[in-house]
């Protein structure tokens, strides 16, 4: 008997409580179902008859000791019944809960931490595995190759709407860099004509040359401010 429930001391379960609860499950388990795991209440004060949680690749089983541990409750909910689990951490242990398509929400309190993400991770995956069942791999037909010409033909359509949209769209994108050519950098102090040649009309002119470049993005903002500082230093 020992090493039928030793496997599931991993996480510090009780030992009389996981023997009394499989003991009493062989009887309960239907065919083809296996225990998953099994998580045992664990209250700050000792605890005598600990209530636990059982979970199967079917079914969460909650089995409640009563009359002093001499009789148990035993409530089973099937995995097509439940539609969401969770966990709540507290300072002592966590709070281990799960709804069901009636409403119902069913939590067993003062599980070890360590057990209530272990039941919480196997139900996340039994619920996983009802929602995305397994299914056989689709055999290879005659039909395989006719989709993959399918599929070429489409690529190849798709390319030749792509060329002709760029075709349409070059031209576009260069006209509003052409309409700054005219705009050129005023000369420095080293140009043809200096700054301090310029009227202030001159100077006022280029000034607003500088901050047209830079509101199109053609200069930097440290630029504009060397030349904004330059040609000030003229006015």
């Amino acid at each position: 008997m020992k090493e039928q429930f030793k496997k599931f001391l991993n996480e510090e379960q009780d030992p009389k409580a996981i023997e009394k609860i499989t003991s009493k499950l062989n009887d309960l388990l239907m065919k083809n179902e296996e225990i998953g795991y099994i998580a045992v209440q664990k209250k700050p004060a000792i605890t005598v008859f600990p209530d636990s949680i059982i979970l199967t690749n079917k079914r969460i089983i909650i089995c409640k000791p009563k009359n002093l541990g001499l009789s148990m409750d035993f409530t089973d909910y099937t995995w097509d019944d439940i539609t969401s689990t969770f966990v709540k951490e507290n300072i002592l242990g966590s709070e281990f809960s799960f709804g069901t398509k009636t409403d119902l929400t069913i939590s067993i309190d003062y599980i070890p931490k360590t057990q209530a993400r272990k039941i919480y991770t196997y139900a996340k995956e039994q619920l996983d595995l009802l929602k995305n069942p397994a299914t056989p791999e689709t055999p290879i037909t005659e039909a395989t190759p006719i989709v993959e010409d399918d599929f070429e033909d489409d690529v190849e359509e798709v390319e030749t709407e792509e060329v002709t949209s760029f075709a349409e769209i070059l031209p576009v994108t260069a006209t509003p860099y052409e309409t700054f050519e005219h705009i050129q950098p005023a000369p420095t102090s080293t140009g043809e004509r200096k700054l301090s040649d310029l009227s202030k009309e001159e100077l006022f002119d280029k000034l607003q040359n500088y901050k047209k470049l830079l509101d199109n993005g053609l200069i930097m903002q440290g630029e504009y401010d060397t030349y904004k500082k330059e040609i000030l230093s003229y006015m």
